[in-house]
Protein backbone atom coordinates (compact mmCIF):
# COMPACT_ATOMS: atom_id res chain seq x y z
CA UNK A 1 0.00 0.00 0.00
CA UNK A 2 2.84 2.80 1.11
CA UNK A 3 4.52 1.87 -3.10
CA UNK A 4 0.95 2.98 -4.20
CA UNK A 5 0.58 5.83 -2.02
CA UNK A 6 3.93 6.74 -3.45
CA UNK A 7 3.04 6.00 -6.90
CA UNK A 8 -0.06 8.55 -6.44
CA UNK A 9 2.10 11.50 -4.69
CA UNK A 10 4.31 10.97 -7.51
CA UNK A 11 2.34 11.53 -10.36
CA UNK A 12 0.96 15.01 -8.68
CA UNK A 13 -1.70 13.58 -6.62
CA UNK A 14 -1.96 15.70 -3.11
CA UNK A 15 -3.17 14.44 0.43
CA UNK A 16 -5.51 16.73 2.16
CA UNK A 17 -5.44 16.72 6.03
CA UNK A 18 -8.39 17.36 8.07
CA UNK A 19 -8.95 18.17 11.81
CA UNK A 20 -10.86 15.44 13.73
CA UNK A 21 -14.62 16.18 13.10
CA UNK A 22 -14.18 18.59 10.66
CA UNK A 23 -15.70 16.30 7.36
CA UNK A 24 -18.70 16.45 9.98
CA UNK A 25 -19.44 19.69 10.25
CA UNK A 26 -22.46 21.20 8.89
CA UNK A 27 -22.85 24.84 8.32
CA UNK A 28 -19.38 25.23 10.73
CA UNK A 29 -20.99 23.05 13.31
CA UNK A 30 -21.23 19.42 14.62
CA UNK A 31 -24.10 17.26 14.34
CA UNK A 32 -25.01 15.38 16.78
CA UNK A 33 -28.37 14.85 15.90
CA UNK A 34 -27.29 13.16 12.96
CA UNK A 35 -26.67 9.39 13.33
CA UNK A 36 -26.08 8.38 9.80
CA UNK A 37 -29.02 6.44 9.31
CA UNK A 38 -31.31 8.99 7.62
CA UNK A 39 -32.64 7.41 5.12
CA UNK A 40 -36.30 7.46 4.45
CA UNK A 41 -37.93 4.20 5.85
CA UNK A 42 -37.90 1.46 2.73
CA UNK A 43 -40.84 -0.11 1.82
CA UNK A 44 -40.81 -3.60 2.72
CA UNK A 45 -42.55 -6.87 1.15
CA UNK A 46 -44.85 -8.86 3.89
CA UNK A 47 -42.50 -12.32 3.86
CA UNK A 48 -45.31 -14.28 5.44
CA UNK A 49 -47.75 -14.04 2.61
CA UNK A 50 -44.62 -15.09 -0.19
CA UNK A 51 -43.53 -18.15 2.42
CA UNK A 52 -47.09 -19.41 2.37
CA UNK A 53 -47.07 -19.34 -1.72
CA UNK A 54 -43.62 -21.26 -1.76
CA UNK A 55 -45.11 -23.78 0.57
CA UNK A 56 -48.26 -24.39 -1.78
CA UNK A 57 -46.03 -24.63 -4.98
CA UNK A 58 -44.31 -27.24 -2.93
CA UNK A 59 -47.38 -29.41 -2.47
CA UNK A 60 -48.34 -32.32 -4.77
CA UNK A 61 -51.01 -31.68 -6.65
CA UNK A 62 -54.21 -33.56 -6.46
CA UNK A 63 -53.47 -35.57 -3.45
CA UNK A 64 -53.88 -34.88 0.20
CA UNK A 65 -52.25 -37.81 1.67
CA UNK A 66 -49.12 -39.47 0.35
CA UNK A 67 -50.07 -42.83 -1.67
CA UNK A 68 -48.31 -46.00 0.32
CA UNK A 69 -46.14 -47.92 -1.61
CA UNK A 70 -47.36 -51.96 -2.03
CA UNK A 71 -44.02 -53.22 -2.27
CA UNK A 72 -42.25 -54.79 0.69
CA UNK A 73 -38.78 -53.25 1.60
CA UNK A 74 -35.76 -54.82 2.88
CA UNK A 75 -34.46 -53.76 6.43
CA UNK A 76 -31.10 -55.00 8.20
CA UNK A 77 -31.00 -55.21 11.55
CA UNK A 78 -27.24 -54.82 12.71
CA UNK A 79 -25.58 -55.60 16.26
CA UNK A 80 -24.54 -53.01 18.54
CA UNK A 81 -20.73 -53.53 16.66
CA UNK A 82 -22.23 -52.17 13.36
CA UNK A 83 -22.18 -55.63 11.80
CA UNK A 84 -25.39 -57.12 9.74
CA UNK A 85 -27.65 -59.59 11.87
CA UNK A 86 -30.27 -60.55 9.51
CA UNK A 87 -32.99 -58.87 6.41
CA UNK A 88 -35.93 -58.40 7.22
CA UNK A 89 -39.24 -57.36 4.96
CA UNK A 90 -41.42 -54.67 6.26
CA UNK A 91 -44.68 -53.88 4.57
Amino acid sequence: MDNEVDQYLNKGGEVREFQRGESGLVNGKLNDRSSGFEQRKQKRTPLIDELKAVDERKKPAGSAMPVKSSRPKKKIIYDDFGEPIREVWIE
